[in-house]
């Protein structure tokens, strides 16, 4: 699609989550990139720098990897005596290990146990729900990413099905029946059905 898209010569290309912008930027070096994604786009090799004006490409990082231990410490005041919390990522984004690996730093902090599930289908959604309950999880904190994202309505059906205290990015979890979400880039927390503004 990338390569459709320079071939048809356009003005910009909007590229929003990493596997799409990484797609842009390996299609052209000419034409101007715009992207959002929730990752180091540094490292993710989107840019060379933080320089605005070199290269093709600039945007907006959001870095929801960093947001993981606020969505732990969040889940830990809302379940009493956390024994075992349930971390769901797409295990095809570039955003999954570094998700991981701040969510187990968090937990080690916290005392509680990590189960990490990967799911990047709908089926996997499903199996990753069920074996919350083989694991005896207290609650899931579902990891920033495009995919998921779309998936909302299964990832609110399937917490509501099976009772469990789950915790989302995006407060566009919250507007359709999610229990709770943290939104870092306007620092919201909310609540199903309300939304509180504060600072971390």
């Amino acid at each position: 699609m990338a390569a459709d898209l320079v071939g048809r010569k356009v003005d910009v290309i909007a590229a929003f989550g990493p596997p799409l912008a990484r797609a842009a930027k390996e299609a052209t070096s000419t034409i101007p990139i715009v992207f959002e994604v929730g990752n180091d786009a540094v490292e993710a090799g989107l840019v060379t720098s933080l320089c605005p004006t070199c290269g093709n490409a600039t945007g907006l990082s959001v870095l929801f990897t960093q947001l993981t231990p606020k969505l732990l410490e969040i889940v830990s005041e809302i379940v009493p005596q956390l024994r075992i919390v349930g971390l769901l990522v797409n295990p095809n984004s570039p955003t999954a290990e570094p998700t991981i690996r701040e969510a187990q730093e968090a937990a080690r902090a916290k005392r509680v146990q990590l189960a990490v599930l990967r799911a990047s289908t709908e089926g996997e959604i499903d199996a990753a729900f069920a074996n919350l309950i083989d694991l005896r999880a207290d609650a899931v904190i579902v990891g920033a990413d495009p995919f998921l994202g779309n998936q909302r309505m299964q990832l609110i059906a399937q917490a509501a099905l099976r009772r469990d205290s789950a915790i989302y990015f995006s407060d566009g979890f919250t507007a359709l029946g999610g229990l709770i979400s943290y939104d870092q880039p306007s620092d919201r927390l909310s609540a199903h059905g309300r939304v509180h503004r504060q600072k971390f």
